[in-house]
């Protein structure tokens, strides 16, 4: 069978309980196309959520989504499925950066960040993962992950502008409570798919609220055209916007160590080998929509989701997936339709989505069985957090100023290997005889409201 093809799973019609379709099969053609149309509805609500949060148009992103997908089905040979959809780690240097210097400045810092996963990607292929082992242990990465997550709870309940007018939270807190109550409800109301869509079903509902309202303005989607080419954005390179952005390497680093991991586990293949691939075309998605004004990608968890209800791992699913996008992105329609999205909304949604990427940190912790009775453990954690949360800022030099998530990010790792080494030469250490080494990546996109992989 060649890399690129798909051998046919038993008569393509059924798949017999505890089955699997691996990657390299494939159902039906109809089915396939369904399936591959499930994978976009999962990957939708937290894809688009992300434009309509940073300001970044909605079409644009949804295009190097699509692109991005397709690269990383063929870096990695079609052999491990994934959909590349926007990463929430980038939400709070986006703002940041574009706060301060434009929306140039952000796509410049997403640039940046691709290259880099690029070179962890290429190093990880020729010399293993280990290493990512011992320079982000499990308290640094859950420290990092749950710091970005909470930077952002200023964001979720909004400011008041110099003009009267709020965002966030703040804007309509009815609304608000609407769409983050039905969030909370579809999570727990509906069994299977719709379950896990709770993150999407819940900003369709805020948003038909905001509607009756008459807190949407729909004017720009009725004047925009059904067919028309995405928006583009040309990069700009400024220090102070780019190191806003290096702490999200370490979280895409984690995010894609989880997603491999958890596909083997659910198919029963060794995907080591593609890790190093993996991280490369995660990487290479995210150069290329910080080249075109897109924001960054990641491995997905919906996606992740969608394939442990249906059993069905087959890489052709995403590439339907990826040529659907690729038809969304091409209707100005379409975009202009998710750029209406209330500020209500978005306020709703982020109380629960940033609360979740917080808690995904602790997650970590737990699986990989922190022990914070270690005070390097604790330091470590409290330190960061802290720096992370109160969004600390230091200036070194005119032009360029680190905030709480480089800076936090920073602490979580200097003050971890400084006091692991001086205990370890001191002989006061409290690190196990024979410590376990276990994954700790987890992924921050999308709906961590289902179980099913957890990371993922």
């Amino acid at each position: 069978m060649s890399s690129f093809g798909w051998r046919m799973h038993g008569d393509g019609r059924r798949v017999a309980p505890g089955a699997v379709v691996a990657p390299d099969e494939r159902l039906s053609v109809p089915r396939t196309v369904a399936i591959g149309m499930q994978h976009v509805i999962a990957m939708s609500g937290a894809t688009l959520l992300v434009p309509a949060i940073t300001g970044f148009p909605a079409s644009t992103t949804l295009l190097f989504s699509a692109i991005g997908t397709v690269a990383f089905l063929l870096l990695t040979r079609n052999r491990l499925p994934s959909y590349l959809g926007s990463s929430f780690a980038f939400i709070a240097p986006i703002l940041a950066a574009t706060a301060s210097g434009g929306v140039s400045d952000a796509t410049g810092g997403i640039l940046v960040t691709g290259l880099l996963l690029v070179v962890v990607g290429l190093v990880v292929q020729l010399a293993g993962a280990r290493w990512i082992d011992a320079a982000m242990p499990p308290v640094v990465t859950g420290a990092i992950v749950a710091l970005i997550g909470l930077n952002l709870a200023p964001v979720a309940w909004g400011s008041v502008n110099a003009d009267g007018s709020a965002t966030g939270f703040r804007s309509s807190p009815v609304t608000a409570l609407v769409t983050l109550g039905a969030m909370v409800l579809v999570t727990v109301f509906f069994k299977g798919m719709l379950g896990r869509l709770a993150i999407l079903v819940g900003v369709v509902v805020g948003y038909l609220f905001a509607l009756v309202r008459s807190e949407v303005d729909l004017g720009p989607v009725a004047d925009a055209a059904w067919l028309g080419l995405p928006e583009l954005t040309a990069p700009t390179f400024r220090w102070s916007a780019i190191v806003l952005f290096l702490p999200v390497v370490f979280v895409l680093v984690a995010e894609n160590v989880g997603h491999v991991k958890s596909v083997a586990a659910m198919t029963g293949q060794d995907l080591d080998p593609l890790m190093g691939r993996a991280l490369m075309a995660d990487g290479l998605a995210t150069t290329l929509a910080g080249a075109g004004g897109g924001s960054g990608t990641t491995t997905y968890a919906e996606n992740i989701g969608v394939m442990a209800a249906t059993r069905v791992f087959s890489t052709a699913a995403y590439w339907v997936a990826a040529f659907t996008a690729l038809l969304l992105s091409l209707s100005p329609k379409f975009g202009a339709l998710v750029d209406t999205m209330p500020e209500a909304v978005l306020g709703g949604a982020g109380t629960l989505l940033y609360g979740m990427i917080g808690l995904l940190g602790a997650r970590i912790w737990v699986q990989n069985r922190v022990d914070f009775s270690d005070p390097v453990n604790l330091t470590t954690a409290a330190i960061a957090l802290i720096v992370g949360i109160a969004d600390f800022t230091w200036a070194p030099e005119p032009g360029l100023e680190l905030r709480g998530i480089a800076l936090g990010t920073a602490a979580a790792i200097v003050v971890y290997h400084l006091m692991r080494g001086v205990s370890r030469w001191r002989g006061t250490s409290q690190e196990p005889a024979s410590p376990a080494s276990v994954p700790g990546g987890t992924e921050l996109e999308g709906t961590r409201l289902e179980g099913v992989r957890r990371d993922g």
